[in-house]
């Protein structure tokens, strides 16, 4: 495997935080296990001070034109506001910094983005002809903006030629752990995983909203405290009216309301949800019948039928340490 050397990142103006601070402490942590990795932050120019979106000052950055990179360096380029990335005259002003982003890539140096971070890399031209991705919200005005490159929809993380793209916020983190996995095996990536306290690691194959996130941007309360209801009681057994009373519904109004709130049936969120709770229970390395209990399954079979019937895969193809027996 070969070995991270230095892994830069970028503190743009008016930048996330949790888009450089996430990545950052994944690094951080690598370095606390034996990692021998440099971790640098550094600006866009020469300023030392830079203020992110939410008011706190990062300081005694490094000027990027200190560095000249080559292979097994990485950089990482954060999200920061819109209106930035949308203002001529502040790229123009960031230029240099373009062309030097550039020529790390042409040397050989891998280069990462989190969130709007991957307009600062469509600018270079370094993404044209590739895929990438960037925040769901910024689809439309990503699209519009840069024609020539691929744009992958609801995904985590896209790699192409060196370049990682990452959809943002928590992805970042995501990102940063895959690299840490590609590079130094699975087995570190896995506890720093559980230092930083997220056991689930998503893969860049992940949509950017999973079914937590899904089918809740209604406003019915009621409904809301439905999918609390189903999510609560994944392993138990329990009827509509179950469900309905718990709300004070008849279970006709229930299914007629649930499908008015999310565009679904109950009976298929349900399903969803059983299936998410499947794969992460999975690739969390538990046997079949662990699964199946609970998701509230009598028997594995179920659990194969329905990841089967959503997802065309075996519980055998999540986790390598399943026992085939199981």
């Amino acid at each position: 495997m070969t070995q991270m050397d230095n892994v830069l990142m970028i503190v743009p103006p008016q930048v996330h935080l949790l888009d450089i601070n996430g990545p950052a402490h994944v690094f951080y942590e690598a370095q606390e296990y034996g990692v021998e990795l440099k971790l640098h932050f550094v600006s866009l120019d020469q300023s030392t001070e830079i203020k992110s979106s939410a008011g706190l000052c990062f300081s005694k950055l490094s000027p990027f034109d200190q560095f000249d990179l080559k292979e097994g360096d990485f950089i990482f380029v954060p999200g920061f506001d819109y209106e930035l990335l949308s203002d001529q005259r502040f790229l123009k002003k960031k230029q240099p910094f373009l062309n030097w982003l550039k020529k790390q890539y042409d040397q050989g140096v891998s280069i990462c983005s989190v969130c709007t971070g991957a307009f600062l890399l469509a600018e270079t031209g370094i993404l044209n002809d590739k895929t990438c991705t960037t925040h769901w919200k910024y689809f439309l005005k990503f699209r519009k903006r840069f024609q020539k490159i691929k744009l992958e929809e609801n995904r985590l993380f896209t790699i192409h030629d060196r370049l990682y793209t990452s959809a943002g916020v928590a992805s970042g983190i995501d990102l940063a752990l895959f690299l840490l996995e590609q590079h130094y095996g699975a087995r570190l990536a896995a506890d720093i995983a559980k230092e930083v306290v997220i056991y689930f690691r998503r893969s860049e194959l992940d949509p950017q909203l999973n079914i937590y996130l899904q089918y809740r941007n209604h406003l019915d309360n009621r409904i809301h405290n439905i999918q609390d209801y189903l999510l609560e009681n994944l392993d138990r057994p329990f009827t509509l009216i179950d469900v309905a009373e718990s709300v004070n519904m008849s279970s006709r109004n229930l299914t007629r309301s649930f499908k008015k709130a999310t565009g679904i049936t109950i009976g298929y969120y349900l399903e969803q949800l059983k299936v998410e709770k499947a794969i992460q229970l999975l690739s969390e390395g538990n046997k079949v019948d662990t699964v199946a209990k609970a998701c509230g399954f009598k028997s594995t079979n179920q659990v194969r039928n329905l990841l089967k019937k959503h997802k065309g895969i075996l519980p055998s193809e999540i986790s390598k340490n399943q026992d085939p027996t199981s």
